[in-house]
């Protein structure tokens, strides 16, 4: 006989939670408005292998959940609790909606924690991979305010803002990569395929050849006889690099790096400071202890270098120090910003002030990648042309010299 979990009020209009055996869903139903109790929700459960393992099947081909996922989960679960639904009633309806079954199982452990008593926030905080430390500290402070509607609202506008900005910069990242492969490719061709066909033509007239062809044939032999080891080298360093990323000093590096290249460097700043600032604005609005806001948008910054300069004003602030004592000290901030933020202090409104600074902020970050794109547009053309008019020349100019001698 199939096992239902149902919840249901009973005559006290307490709500209870248990597993009931029944032929239908119908009649599991019926059992408990005879008991006398109202039915919230009755779902069938699992108990059969072969349910299980297809499940398990389906999780795992399903991928992982993404920020989108949580963005519509959000979306849903504010309108559903704005109408007065009740929060175990709207995870479980958003689970039987969700389509995704590894995040389905999430919004299932999520209603079993709620229903069990935990709140909403110690539930989230199981899942860190998909809830960051910003979310759950969000909706905790909502708990506490009761103002959990709105607040899933403004979670929802965060997250959005965040997807777009972090699609806006991989997309900027993603065509110089395009360009710079297809730079490569052609080069390969060249030297490879093209370049070999007039090696016949050079052969035996190596003393009147210039040294570029010279260059480029002994390259194109090596690559054609050796090419085991250009694809074992190039593979090599790049497994170097990515453990080498993956170590706190290698990660150190690239974050530096980020800051300091020409022309993506301000593209990433802007990125990190208006992150930096959203972030805190929305956690100050949202009644976050000031010291755990600046935890938390260390954090979420995304770079190690920001997150450093956050833990100092952690530890300024912890002092008795202003926040904007310790982001003088720095040059990752500018000046404009600290002197805006030193106004919040003093007025009492830093929360809004903050909102402001990375509303502007966010608009220089669009500005910023529009000209990132802008610039490497010309500089990967320049650069792919060089390479390929320098091989194109120096396959040429023999050419014409030995037509010379001819005549």
């Amino acid at each position: 006989m199939p096992a239902y979990r149902y919840s249901a009020r009973n005559a006290s209009g307490q709500t209870t939670v248990g597993v009931l055996d029944a032929n239908t869903a119908a009649a599991a139903s019926e059992a408990l408005r005879a008991r006398g109790e109202q039915v919230l929700t009755i779902n069938q459960m699992n108990s059969a292998r072969t349910g299980d393992l297809l499940e398990r099947i389906k999780q795992a081909n399903s991928g992982k959940p993404t920020m989108k996922h949580v963005l519509d989960f959000t979306t849903q679960l504010a309108v559903m609790v704005r109408a007065g639904i009740g929060l175990r009633s709207a995870l479980d309806g958003i689970a039987q909606q969700t389509t995704h079954a590894r995040f389905k199982k999430v919004i299932e452990g999520l209603k079993t924690d709620v229903e069990s008593g935990k709140q909403f926030s110690e539930a989230l905080q199981r899942h860190p991979k998909l809830f960051n430390p910003l979310y759950v500290n969000m909706v905790r402070a909502s708990e506490m305010s009761g103002s959990f509607g709105k607040m899933l609202d403004r979670i929802a506008q965060y997250t959005a803002q965040q997807i777009e900005t972090k699609k806006m910069v991989i997309g900027a990242m993603i065509y110089p990569g395009v360009i710079a492969t297809m730079a490569v490719g052609v080069t390969v061709f060249l030297l490879t395929f093209v370049l070999p066909k007039f090696t016949m033509v050079f052969e035996g007239k190596e003393d009147a050849l210039p040294w570029s062809t010279l260059f480029l044939m002994d390259l194109s032999a090596f690559m054609r006889n050796q090419w085991y080891v250009v694809v074992g080298s190039g593979f090599a360093v790049f497994i170097a690099l990515f453990l080498f990323a993956k170590t706190d000093f290698g990660a150190l590096f690239f974050d530096k790096a980020k800051l300091r290249v020409p022309i993506m460097s301000r593209m990433f700043r802007s990125l990190y400071i208006s992150r930096s600032l959203q972030t805190m604005g929305e956690l100050i609005n949202a009644g976050v202890p000031m010291l755990d806001t600046i935890v938390i948008t260390g954090d979420i910054t995304g770079n190690r270098v920001y997150k450093k300069l956050w833990r100092d004003v952690y530890t300024a602030v912890k002092q008795g120090k202003k926040v904007v004592n310790e982001l003088n000290r720095s040059s990752l901030m500018p000046h404009a910003v600290n002197q805006m933020i030193g106004a919040g202090e003093e007025s009492g409104k830093l929360g809004e002030v903050l909102d402001e600074i990375s509303v502007y902020y966010a608009k220089q970050l669009k500005d910023a990648i529009k000209a990132v794109t802008g610039m490497i547009e010309p500089l990967m053309i320049v650069a792919m042309g060089s390479v390929v008019g320098f091989i194109a020349m120096a396959i040429i100019l023999p050419i014409f010299k030995m037509s010379q001698i001819v005549q």
